[in-house]
């Protein structure tokens, strides 16, 4: 067994070297540096950073760097490297009608104040393989014409069905807890929404966009539409006890979509739009957007509507999203099984023997 275990021991240690020399790749390539990853693979740096849950744009890029590409492993290092950090405290709620906007996009009113702000997006290209991206050299794209970006506070769209009373409010409530702290506390079951959005927000992109689309595809009772995307830089601020008063301690890119669903009513409220609220850090558009579908979809029972479909199931939604747990649950069954599959196998060799050789009644009987 000792020379197993150094023999293993020294396996690993090799596998370390090889998996080294598969991410640098070709020596006479330039290798890629973290600064590259952060400012040209943006939109994956945000992803990590996302359900990493941690905002900082340079360690996603290193985690991105060290998991040569692979997002839920770099996702999973990025987490991990969470945990060993202190808690120096708590940020005030973001006040996203503050945003410094670039984009923001409607698909419910064309004229809304503050106008339609398209900004960065691949919604209007052609998905066409560009070659001219393989010719060597830097091509640096030609300034974009400034976008008519409104200042100062700009009104969510949400805000004109207000003003008509057609769609839900939710104030806070008097002596309203503080939320449940999912990176602290374990998960429990009925989780209220503020502890879904967390889930949601850490939960993996693939499996909320294939519950969102499970939920278009009528396998929840929702008709929705984008009450609004925003992208934009947020500011941060803490209220430290010894001031009293917020202080900002900084800006974050998010993105942040609400969606809007119609609702029949019930006993106790009237016909009305519904929402779904979906948050994201840095262009995170269709993580936002999925996680908005599913947050609506999740608040069946609330609603008192049937929960028939996976997407309204708490147990089912909340306890399959994270990327970490799927990842290492399915990628545990490559670690040695020797001892269950032999008490397997020997059980499968006795029920065919058992099969080839059938009892009698008299047998059995006898036994």
């Amino acid at each position: 067994m000792y020379v197993a275990v150094k023999g293993g021991e020294a396996a690993i240690l090799n596998s370390y070297q090889l998996l080294a020399r598969q991410r640098r790749g070709d020596a006479s390539q330039p290798e890629l540096s973290v600064a590259q990853i952060r400012q040209q693979l943006k939109l994956a740096v945000d992803r990590v950073m996302t359900e990493g849950s941690v905002y900082d744009p340079g360690l996603a890029a290193l985690a991105i760097k060290q998991a040569a590409g692979d997002l839920v492993e770099a996702i999973f290092l990025l987490r991990a490297y969470r945990a060993t950090l202190p808690r120096l405290g708590t940020t005030c709620p973001l006040d996203t009608s503050r945003m410094a906007l670039d984009r923001r996009i409607s698909a419910t009113f064309k004229d809304l104040p503050g106008g339609q702000v398209l900004g960065p997006t691949y919604d209007y290209t052609q998905r066409l393989l560009d070659f001219k991206l393989l010719a060597e050299g830097t091509v640096i794209p030609a300034a974009a014409a400034a976008a008519a970006v409104p200042s100062g506070p700009t009104p969510r769209v949400v805000d004109l069905l207000n003003q008509e009373g057609l769609i839900e409010t939710r104030p806070v409530p008097p002596g309203d807890p503080a939320p449940t702290d999912l990176t602290r506390e374990p998960l429990r079951f009925p989780a209220n929404r503020a502890t879904r959005l967390q889930n949601l927000a850490r939960g993996d992109e693939g499996f909320l966009l294939a519950m969102a689309y499970s939920t278009q595809r009528g396998y929840s009772h929702s008709h929705p539409f984008v009450g609004e995307v925003r992208l934009g830089t947020v500011a941060v601020e803490i209220e430290p006890e010894e001031l009293g008063f917020a202080i900002d301690i900084g800006d974050i890119e998010i993105t942040e979509c609400e969606m809007v669903n119609q609702f029949a009513g019930s006993k106790s409220q009237p016909p009305q739009f519904t929402r779904g609220y979906g948050l994201a850090f840095g262009h995170s558009e269709r993580k936002a957007m999925a996680m908005s579908l599913v947050d609506r979809a999740l608040r069946a029972d609330e609603l008192g509507e049937p929960v028939e479909s996976p997407a309204q199931m708490q147990e089912f939604v909340l306890g399959h999203s994270d990327s970490l747990e799927a990842s290492g649950f399915v990628q545990h069954l490559k670690l040695p099984h020797y001892v269950d599959f032999q008490s397997e196998l020997e059980l499968v060799r006795k029920m065919r023997a058992a099969a080839a050789h059938p009892t009698t009644p008299a047998e059995e009987d006898a036994t």
